[in-house]
């Protein structure tokens, strides 16, 4: 997993609450266990006028063109800016592997799905809760400037806007040393590499029909 420790991204805000995982990458496309692949499907149904299905070449599909990401003006995005509630529904890690492989490694909201929450730190994206108050103006800043980007700092535990104005956030301790550190579970697993070798050769010896 990459570790995130700064971010200077473009934001696309998305001014809808209750976004469920199921709008964000659709039940067709949970086929595959890969993390990669699902950035062209991320939010298909809302992106695309027809139905998207897995292997397909999104290249020349119809877009629908009021639809943020496909707006000109939000290209490249890093930041995703959204409303309450996001990432509700089903627990689908896809969620958050269709986030990132579109390119987003931050999510800004005034709250999340408990499930979604909690999967993002697993994958290398950082969701950041705030005030309804400071979303507001998020989103006005954000639709009245073209190229509105924020810089989001792990270690401060701040989201600075480009007038400079800055806003804390609260993040555990453990997870935000993981992604600063770029650890997921297995990551977290393998530090103890050393100790677990150990203990199964130590096994082996005093227990050899366990065929460890």
């Amino acid at each position: 997993m990459q570790a995130f420790t700064t971010l200077k991204g473009l934001v696309a805000p998305m001014d809808r609450a209750n976004v469920d995982t199921d709008a964000i990458i659709p039940k067709q496309f949970l086929k595959s266990i890969k993390r990669t692949g699902y950035g062209p499907f991320l939010f298909d149904e809302w992106r695309y006028e027809d139905r998207g299905e897995p292997g397909m070449d999104c290249t020349n599909r119809p877009l629908k063109k009021d639809f943020v990401l496909n707006q000109a003006r939000y290209q490249g995005a890093k930041i995703l800016l959204a409303r309450e509630n996001f990432g509700c529904g089903s627990s689908r890690e896809h969620a958050p592997w269709a986030i990132l492989d579109y390119g987003f490694t931050c999510v800004i909201a005034p709250s999340f799905a408990d499930i979604f929450y909690n999967n993002c730190f697993k994958n290398g994206i950082l969701p950041i809760v705030l005030d309804d108050a400071i979303v507001d103006q998020l989103f006005r800043e954000s639709l009245a400037s073209e190229a509105y980007a924020l810089n989001v700092d792990l270690q401060a535990q701040t989201v600075t806007t480009p007038s400079g104005a800055s806003f804390s956030f609260e993040v555990d301790a453990f997870r935000k040393e993981c992604l600063l550190k770029g650890l997921d579970d297995i990551g977290l697993t393998l530090i103890e590499a050393d100790a677990i070798r150990a203990y199964e050769d130590q096994r082996r010896g005093q227990a050899p029909w366990l065929g460890l």
